[in-house]
Formats: structure tokens, C-alpha cells, sequence
């Protein structure tokens, strides 16, 4: 079942408190929204204080869930890195989720108390009433004057002497729940550690590292790419409340924010590239820029290539903490395309769906097996069941290997449609439709047809201005693509319905 790494004899050694100790005078992290600094040393005092209150005024022990509820703020690591000394487990929560959906996981986590920032202060009450959450503590992203703050000054006594290892929980981070009820990924102090030596050799992390987060905190990308791994080298990490294109460029230009390492998903890059700013920004100070979370169109590689960012593709889950492959810089060119080659300690294999190793160029879903692999899912057995075998994690990712190793995501292994016998792979529709210049954003799914069993739908936002046609879709696709992969159906929309991930929610097409 579960992934067949022994790490508890293991133990887990705080970062904080040892840059605290070793370079207490160094800039640990930055909240954009109130240009609030913090050095090593501050963190690490608030992070005791904030541990302290935890314990004090909710009794959260070991064990015991927080439940976070608010956008992106340097206070969820404060308060993730405060769980760590009591041994406690965060519970990030996505925002973007209705009150409905968020009772669920809440009723599921049973935290001991729900941290909430005023803008969601509704929400957390309702959710405290309905799914009887103990206590609620209140942060407020726009003063210095919230419940929270006034908690962490209040604090005093000594902390628990707590003895953790690598096989404790850390984090129950919640799938986005794009299928069915949300699964629970147990996320252990192994697997992060294990994260950041992983992706800290291909990604170039040192203590000299600054790291701009705009991934949202609740997402696996958000917390471990690459603030974690900046975290546990000493670096420095810029958090920004809401990702904003232009600002992002900003900042990455700016030589006094001094930025090396930015990660996002394919859209973050695209709303980037279409920016005014895009084609003057200075890129010469990142060291590394990494992209994951969905296929990414080679249109929009060439793109940042031809301004000299080689985007470093990688691919992962929440399951895998999240790192699983990752292309260097220096191939990411000669590659382009490529998600790279498994990370240093990690296995990675192709399995068909006969269930045999797939061979160079065919397609196969991706299992992997490592210390960075969950052990299972919060209170849900079958989950852990079905979804290993002999511990390897079936990630339901297709994908293939070129004669060299390295690896090509296709697309989600459920994505996937059946037309007239044939498998199609939206990625490889939605990568040929993108070719067209007028094309702002396009996604594919299949749709049943009664002759085929299914067929290709496309879905396309035009650039501002452009004019475009059914036709000129489907005869630029018949010179691309073969004939039973070109998109039956051609529907031009306003906007494609995505998570806080940045994720295409395809389901919501489904019902266009």
C-alpha cells in the first residue's frame, strides 16, 4: 500500500531555529502586501510566541490540526513552522472554495482551532458553527491590531519539549476535488525535507537564494516551490498576497528585490507573457524558473526562451511533496517540452494499461515511490488501497520517455478520450491549436458522439481584437494534427474556468 521507506527513527530538526541561531540578522521573509521584513531572528521569536499561543489559549497539542484561511501572507509559515513545535499538523484551506465545500474538509480534519483572515471572517464563522470547529483566531493582513497579533504578544512560558521524525505528519493537504469528495494527503516532515534536497540541486537553492511566491499557500507549489526549500538553505523569501502579472514582472526586474528563483504554473507565465511589460522586463537576475502544475503549450517555452529564460518544466502531485521530475536549465532548451528526468531520491516508472513497463516513446502512467511519496490519506483506507501498489503511487498522470529518459507529460491519464478507437491527449490539440497567433488561452476535452464514441471539443479565448474562425481552427488542425484529433467542435469563450491553481476546470466545460 503505502510507500516502503522507513524515516522514524529520523528526526526532525527545526530550520528556523538554527538560522535563527547561526544568522539571526539575515532576511528570512517578506509579505509584499505590508512590506513587512522579517529577519531570521524575528521569525524564529514569533514562531515561539505564535506556538505558545497555540498551546496556551486553544490547547493545541501534539497531533492537533490548525486549520489557515486566508491569502497569501509570511503568517501561515509562521504558523506552519509553529505546528513543528508543538507537533501539530497544518491544515491549509483554499479559499476559493464555498462554505459548503470547506465544511467538508474542516468536518474531515476536525482542526482544534480555525486561523482566519478578516476578509474571510464570514466564512470561518459559518464554518465554526457548521462543522463545530472549537475556536477561531483572526488575522488581519491590513493591520497590526488582529486577534493574532495580540495573541503572539500576550505569549509567554516555556514550550514543550517535543521529539518529532521524518514519519510525523506535518501538513493534510486537501486535492482540489475536481472529481468526487476531496482526499486528505498526509504531507510528513520526511517528505518535505526530502523535497527540498530534491528539487535544491536542479533549481540551484543556497542561502543566497530569494524566492518570489505567488502560488497560492493552500497549494502544495505555494508552500514547497520554492519557499520551503529557501526556508531550510537560509534564503529569503518575498510572499505576495495576490499574484498580479505586472507586478510580478516588476519585482523580478527590480534589482533591489534581487529575485533568483520564481515558480508557477503554465497560466502564470502566460498572463506574464501577455503583458506590456513582458518584452522590457530584466530576467537576468533569475537563477531559476520553474513551471508545473499542467501541461505547458511549446508556444509558450519558445516565448520565454527567445527573452532567455529557459523555464525549468517539472512535474508532481500534493502526494509527492511535490517534486517528482524536473529538467535542468542547461537541457530545458535542447529538451524543450521535456519535464526532465526523476529528481535525485525518487523512483519513477511507466506502467500501460496492461500493466507492464512501457516502452521508449509509448505511453504509460507515471507511478513514482520515494521518501517525498504520502504515506496515505486522512481517514480514508480505500484511498490508500486503491491508489498504490507494492508502494508505488499510481499518480493517474500520462506521460512518455524519449530514447535518452526523458520524460514528456502528455496529459491527465482521465483527460484522455477515445475517437474512433484512437486515444487523443487534449495537450497535443491544445499545444497545435495555440500555433495561431490570435489564440489567448484553449482547452480540449472529449465530448460522446454517437458514430465515435467521442470527439474533440475545443474551447478558445481569442486575444483582444482577434478575429477568428471556426474554419481557421479546424484547417490549421487538419496540417497539424491527424484527422481523428482534430477538434469536432470549436466554441470561442471569454474566459476559461480555472482553479486558484491556475488549473483548466474542465468538468465546467463539460456542461457548456
Amino acid at each position: 500500500m503505502s510507500a516502503p521507506y522507513c524515516t522514524t527513527a529520523v528526526p526532525y530538526y527545526d530550520w528556523i531555529a538554527s538560522h535563527g541561531r547561526r544568522t539571526p540578522n539575515k532576511l528570512a521573509a517578506v509579505d509584499l502586501y505590508r512590506d513587512r521584513r522579517l529577519t531570521y531572528g524575528e521569525f524564529d521569536s514569533r514562531i515561539s510566541r505564535a506556538a505558545l499561543a497555540l498551546k496556551e489559549q486553544f490547547g493545541v497539542g501534539q497531533g492537533d490540526r490548525v486549520a489557515v484561511l486566508a491569502p497569501n501572507t509570511i503568517d501561515t509559515f509562521e504558523l506552519q513552522f509553529a505546528c513543528g513545535r508543538l507537533g501539530a499538523i497544518l491544515l491549509p484551506l483554499n479559499w476559493r472554495l464555498t462554505v459548503h465545500e470547506l465544511a467538508f474538509i474542516v468536518g474531515d480534519a476536525t482542526p482544534k482551532v480555525l486561523v482566519c483572515d478578516r476578509s474571510y471572517a464570514t466564512q470561518a464563522t459559518e464554518l465554526k458553527a457548521s462543522a463545530r470547529v472549537p475556536a477561531l483566531l483572526e488575522l488581519d493582513g491590513e493591520a497590526n491590531d488582529s486577534a493574532y497579533e495580540k495573541a503572539l504578544a500576550a505569549a509567554k512560558g516555556a514550550l514543550p519539549n517535543v521529539a518529532l521524525t521524518h514519519a510525523d505528519a506535518m501538513t493534510i493537504m486537501y486535492t482540489s476535488g475536481t472529481t468526487g469528495r476531496p482526499k486528505g494527503a498526509i504531507i510528513t516532515y520526511g517528505m518535505t525535507f526530502w523535497n527540498c534536497v530534491n528539487v535544491g540541486g536542479p533549481a540551484r537553492v543556497s542561502c543566497d537564494s530569494v524566492a518570489l511566491t505567488v502560488a497560492p499557500l493552500f497549494h502544495t507549489g505555494g508552500l514547497n516551490l520554492f519557499a520551503n526549500p529557501c526556508f531550510h538553505a537560509g534564503g529569503t523569501v518575498l510572499v505576495m498576497r495576490n499574484f498580479d502579472p505586472g507586478e510580478a514582472l516588476d519585482l523580478i526586474a527590480d534589482p533591489a528585490a534581487g529575485i533568483t528563483h520564481f515558480w508557477g504554473v503554465p497560466a502564470h507565465y502566460l498572463f506574464m507573457l501577455q503583458h506590456e511589460r513582458f518584452s522590457t522586463a530584466d530576467f537576468s537576475r533569475l537563477v531559476s524558473a520553474g513551471m508545473g502544475g499542467a501541461p505547458a503549450p511549446l508556444s509558450l517555452l519558445e516565448a520565454w526562451a527567445k527573452r532567455g529564460v529557459a523555464l525549468q518544466q517539472g512535474y508532481g502531485m500534493t502526494e509527492t511533496s511535490p517534486t517528482t521530475l524536473v529538467i535542468d536549465a542547461e537541457q530545458a532548451i535542447l529538451k524543450i517540452g521535456s519535464a526532465g528526468l526523476p529528481v535525485l531520491h525518487t523512483e519513477v516508472r511507466l506502467v500501460t494499461a496492461e500493466g507492464r513497463d512501457a516502452n521508449p516513446g509509448e505511453i504509460g502512467e507515471i507511478w513514482t515511490r520515494g521518501p517525498n511519496v504520502t504515506p496515505g490519506y486522512w481517514n480514508r483506507p480505500e484511498a490508500d488501497t486503491s491508489s498504490f501498489t507494492d508502494g508505488w503511487l499510481h499518480t493517474g498522470d500520462a506521460a512518455r520517455q524519449d530514447e535518452d529518459g526523458f520524460y514528456y507529460i502528455v496529459d491527465r491519464w482521465k483527460d484522455m478520450y477515445i475517437s474512433g478507437g484512437e486515444n487523443v491527449y487534449p495537450a497535443e490539440v491544445e499545444n497545435a491549436i495555440y500555433e495561431l497567433p490570435s489564440v489567448a488561452e484553449v482547452a480540449v476535452i472529449g465530448i460522446p458522439n454517437e458514430r465515435l464514441g467521442e470527439v474533440g471539443k475545443a474551447f478558445i479565448v481569442p486575444k483582444p481584437g482577434a478575429d477568428m474562425t471556426v474554419e481557421a481552427v479546424t484547417s490549421h488542425c487538419r496540417t497539424r494534427l491527424a484527422k481523428y484529433k482534430v477538434p469536432a467542435e470549436v466554441f470561442f469563450i471569454d474566459k476559461l474556468p480555472r482553479t486558484a491553481t491556475g488549473k483548466v476546470l474542465k468538468r465546467e466545460l463539460r456542461t457548456c
